[in-house]
């Protein structure tokens, strides 16, 4: 009985990592043709729109007499394709840019959402404003203030459609906190099996985790180090890995920023492709949210 018990957990356990491929599938290319504010964060995809959006990050300037410390970074439009489309200047410090199912609306989590290291202007969550085509307008709604639950201010969180949660990843760990979006509030804390994946913390993106929407993978993260992408199930065990190609050229920076998942691909900046860097979005698993 013990031997038929292990067999049907080996196969299970089999099975389930069937699903995350051992080699990560190049979907798309985007090559940026304008340069950067000072660094590309994350990436949002519209599906009715077929439009991808890349948020720059970047700290403001300091304030004036004359003009307020807004952040001059850009958020860049391009075709499904990866034909650029065009820039436009929102007034934030990006971390996070995704599309939310449930209010169809573009949104960015800016810099210091935690406010851990002081108060500024236009920190927090804010929807962006879209004409009917998917173009950016360059103007705002906000949808909440700064919230102390999402933890470090360097923190880029990654929204799930499904839980309507977010998932912020703090720093120098493998620890994830998961904030309920309609209440703001802590839900739980999850601590990632880095053991079982064979890494430590500062093997792997700093600031970035994936919400990957997909049952059992539910959550990916960059492995710089050893160029791979580490898929974890909602309680932080280990549940395989996807290897990115080998002539692909990761920085320190993508420690820290450069990434993002969307349109079911998770998506890492190449600084030293092209004039601008470019972006290869990776398929990762066979499963599908």
């Amino acid at each position: 009985m013990k031997i038929i018990i292990a067999i049907c957990f080996l196969v299970f356990n089999y099975l389930a990592h069937a699903e995350v491929l051992s080699d990560a599938k190049s979907e798309i290319k985007i090559t940026l043709v304008k340069k950067p504010t000072t660094r590309p964060m994350t990436v949002a995809f519209i599906p009715g729109q077929k439009k991808y959006y890349i948020a720059d990050g970047g700290l403001a300037p300091l304030g004036s007499e004359t003009e307020a410390p807004i952040s001059k970074s850009l958020i860049h439009t391009y075709e499904q394709s990866g034909k650029y489309l065009a820039s436009t200047f929102a007034g934030f410090d990006n971390r996070s840019i995704f599309y939310n199912e449930l209010t169809f609306q573009l949104t960015t989590i800016t810099y210091n959402i935690s406010s851990a290291a002081g108060f500024a202007p236009n920190t927090g969550i804010f929807s962006l404003d879209l004409d009917s085509e998917g173009n950016l307008k360059g103007s705002s709604k906000e949808v909440s203030g700064f919230n102390p639950a999402f933890g470090d201010s360097a923190t880029m969180p990654s929204f799930d459609s499904e839980s309507n949660h977010y998932f912020a990843k703090q720093k120098r760990s493998g620890t994830v906190v998961v904030i309920d979006a309609k209440e703001g509030n802590k839900i739980e804390e999850i601590t990632l099996d880095l053991k079982s994946a064979g890494v430590v913390y500062d093997d792997l993106s700093d600031n970035f985790i994936a919400a990957t929407s997909i049952e059992g993978e539910e959550l990916a993260i960059l492995d710089v180090d050893h160029k791979a992408i580490l898929i974890f199930n909602a309680k932080g065990n280990y549940v395989g890995k996807s290897a990115l190609p080998k002539d692909i050229k990761l920085r320190a920076q993508n420690h820290y920023n450069g990434l993002g998942y969307t349109n079911n691909l998770f998506f890492i900046y190449n600084e030293p492709e092209g004039e601008f860097g470019t972006y290869y979005g990776f398929k990762i698993s066979n499963k599908s949210k």
